[in-house]
């Protein structure tokens, strides 16, 4: 049972401090992330994640994610997931509606660095735990979090939607996320290719702008055994005419 509820957890966080705590690059730099999607985007964020995808899109993106999670070796019953970087819940919910349709047991948690985004989750109908937490410190993270729920000590998959560009830097993501796997554990992360649409960094709070599927490769080679990378066909993230490719990285412990 949880602590506390999720709004008197939220309550006693004091971000600057936590966020030191927790070893941000750059806290000053992830504030202004957090301030940018509290500010803007909480209430909204479902229907911008829609209108850039489309219901096609977004349909794609899901089922990818579930078929890689329980790819062989296929997660078992009673399994736990991780979604970091979960943003509002937009592909939280749908994931594991669509997993727990194979494995009605699966326990979901859902991770971000926005008060906003976490309440915004809370308010969904999936049975999903959220908690506060940093990509570059999931387990540290989630240290902090057992002050307000039941958080396991590693899970036994993990995955990820259009959070990484969002990181300052993304080797420390993949060893964070390599913390929080159990030795046999996976995950799946969906990102952008390299773009040159330089106006996301003031429009969506972007960091990078998209990366070469060999860059995460190399990157992710360093924390994890077996990764694959290829880019998602026929699916690109538009607005007003613009268009990047998404890539899916799979990794292995």
């Amino acid at each position: 049972m949880p602590k506390s509820t999720l709004k008197n957890y939220l309550k006693t966080i004091n971000l600057p401090d936590l966020l030191t705590e927790l070893g941000a690059q750059d806290p000053e730099l992830l504030a202004k992330e957090i301030r940018h999607f509290t500010e803007k985007e909480a209430q909204k964020r479902d229907e911008i994640v829609l209108g850039y995808f489309g219901e096609k899109g977004i349909k794609q993106i899901v089922d990818t994610v579930a078929t890689k999670l329980n790819s062989s070796p296929k997660l078992k019953q009673n399994v736990k997931i991780l979604d970091v970087g979960a943003g509002s819940g937009f592909f939280t919910t749908r994931i594991a509606s669509k997993l727990k349709k194979l494995l009605p047991y699966t326990t979901f948690y859902a991770m971000d660095a926005t008060p906003a985004m976490l309440l915004a989750i809370s308010r969904k109908k999936e049975a999903i735990t959220p908690f506060f937490g940093i990509a570059e410190n999931i387990a540290g993270s989630m240290r902090k979090a057992r002050e307000y729920a039941t958080i396991p000590d590693q899970f036994d998959a993990v995955f990820s939607t259009l959070m990484l560009h969002h990181c300052t830097d993304i080797d420390q993501v993949f060893q964070g996320l390599r913390k929080a796997l159990k030795p046999a554990g996976k995950a799946v992360i969906i990102d952008m290719c390299t773009h040159s649409f330089t106006e996301f960094k003031d429009e969506m709070g972007d960091v990078h702008l998209g990366f070469d599927p060999e860059q995460i490769e190399k990157s992710a080679k360093k924390a994890f055994s077996k990764v694959t990378v290829e880019k998602l066909p026929g699916i690109c993230c538009s607005s007003s005419g613009r268009c990047a490719e998404l890539f899916v990285a799979t990794l292995r412990v």
